[in-house]
């Protein structure tokens, strides 16, 4: 009886693990998947007729025909729908530029990374003359209020030499409007260090005030230029975002929905939302942001594709990112995919791959 019980556990032992091999896979749908994918450049990228190519999905082509794998692809809108989907089970893969955050993973699960990166930041670069300072610094409150305050002083220190001189000075006699109008030429002409001594003031008392405002004048228009050189200095802007504490007191823009409007909520930061990093590059380049913050490959992608000669990515990493594929919670594929992809990765294959899309310099990262 003993016997009978001992070779019958043996047989069980033995047949366990090929039941449990049959049924993880057989957990694995055998049905065609469904994949969803954003567009994001250079890891996902959608051409004229509608075929999908990308860092991203070359590597899950190479994972799907490793594990022959049958699926088709789905587009979403936006990242928020991406995540959204996958989390319901709508999308039995997520595949793109998904960055692994603590948020997403309380409601999906991720494989294996694949690609670790960084938060990135772009701004513009430094030329001989931007003219989107330019503008904004002529249409400044500060720069107005100076002109205003230059233009009175000269009116003031002009219809003060008109007062004193008008009886006993030719040049500022005659009516009204001629001797304001001859004293305020002249408090101009002093002013820029442009006045003669022959159509001076005459009088003691009006040398005297014209003495004084030949020093204000100097003064006057000395920290004037001051100002005005300080507000069009090209590298006002761009040379003193060195470091993320630089973003509080500039003009920052991101794509909304993303993991770096994530960074930058958790900052506290202020930002200006966009649909896409094409719209934010644009008004980068515009002038109306002065920094725009995303994933660092992407953006560096995109700049290189109209913007290289007028913007750049800084050498600085807000946050670090892995990015992975995602699947819906406790899914049979997440394992089978975090092996594949491990595979795959330490291949040449990928590592081509990544240069063709990304440049050498990617190979710096893990």
């Amino acid at each position: 009886m003993i016997l009978r019980m001992a070779c019958l556990v043996v047989m069980l032992l033995s047949v366990l693990p090929f039941a449990q091999a049959e049924e993880t896979t057989s957990a694995i749908p055998q049905r065609e998947l469904v994949v969803g994918v954003k567009d994001a450049p250079p890891f996902a990228v959608k051409g004229a007729d509608g075929a999908w190519s990308g860092l991203s999905v070359e590597l899950w082509r190479q994972v799907a025909k490793a594990e022959n794998l049958k699926y088709r692809f789905v587009e979403t809108k936006d990242m928020p729908e991406l995540i959204r989907e996958t989390a319901a089970g709508n999308l039995d893969i997520a595949i793109g530029a998904i960055t692994v955050t603590v948020d997403r993973e309380k409601i999906l699960d991720f494989t294996q990374a694949y690609y670790s990166t960084g938060t990135g930041i772009a701004v513009p670069v430094v030329s001989v003359m931007n003219w989107g300072t330019l503008r904004r610094a002529m249409t400044s409150f500060n720069f107005l209020q100076a002109i205003v305050a230059l233009i009175g002083l000269t009116l003031g220190a002009g219809i003060l030499v008109w007062l004193l001189e008008r009886r006993q000075n030719e040049y500022f006699g005659g009516g009204v409007t001629k001797g304001i109008s001859s004293s305020v030429w002249w408090s101009t002409l002093a002013m820029t260090q442009r006045s003669s001594a022959e159509k001076g003031p005459q009088t003691i008392l009006g040398r005297f005030v014209a003495t004084i405002w030949l020093v204000v004048s100097v003064i006057t228009i000395a920290v004037f230029t001051a100002g005005v050189t300080s507000v069009l200095t090209t590298s006002q802007i761009q040379g003193t975002i060195t470091g993320i504490s630089d973003l509080a007191s500039v003009r920052v823009g991101t794509v909304k929905g993303t993991s770096s409007e994530g960074d930058l909520l958790r900052r506290k930061l202020k930002f200006q939302p966009y649909e896409t990093a094409r719209d934010g590059l644009k008004a980068l380049r515009a002038g109306r942001l002065d920094a725009f913050v995303y994933d660092k490959p992407l953006l560096a992608w995109a700049i290189r594709q109209g913007y290289a000669s007028r913007l750049k990515v800084l050498d600085i990493s807000i946050e670090a990112q892995n990015y992975a594929f995602a699947v819906p919670p406790d899914s049979p594929l997440r394992k089978m995919l975090s092996i594949a992809i491990l595979d795959t990765i330490q291949k040449e294959e990928w590592t081509e791959a990544r240069i063709r899309y990304l440049g050498e310099d990617s190979l710096s990262s893990p």
